[in-house]
């Protein structure tokens, strides 16, 4: 079973898990970061670390949040590889806890 980013990372995209995954699962997009299921190795350091408390196991993912769980699939195969730590978005800290922001989901590759 494997992690997902839900929708508290849209717009914040701290990267503090990104620095503890020891498969180096995490992929980035514009305003987002997404875990590739077939690389998570269910180690359980990412959703310690992450501090908009976005990542969840796989069978505990919110209800109202479960296309995330496909997003995060598809999205890890068009996105690249980040392994390093890197600021989050500049206004982080205003959109950590506004709800739905799914809507403000950039998916363009860059």
């Amino acid at each position: 079973m494997a992690f997902v980013v839900t929708d508290n990372c849209i717009l914040c995209k701290y990267t503090d898990c990104v620095a503890v995954c020891p498969a180096d699962a995490f992929y980035e997009g514009p305003n987002f970061l997404v875990i590739n299921p077939d690389e998570c190795i269910d180690c359980d350091l990412c959703p310690i670390e992450c501090p908009a408390e976005a990542i969840y196991q796989e069978d505990e993912v919110p209800k109202d949040q479960q296309e995330f769980i496909e997003l995060n699939a598809e999205l890890s195969k068009q996105w690249p590889r980040i392994t390093e730590i890197k600021p989050p978005l500049p206004d982080a800290k205003k959109w950590d806890g506004v709800v739905e922001k799914v809507k403000y989901l950039d998916t363009d590759v860059d």
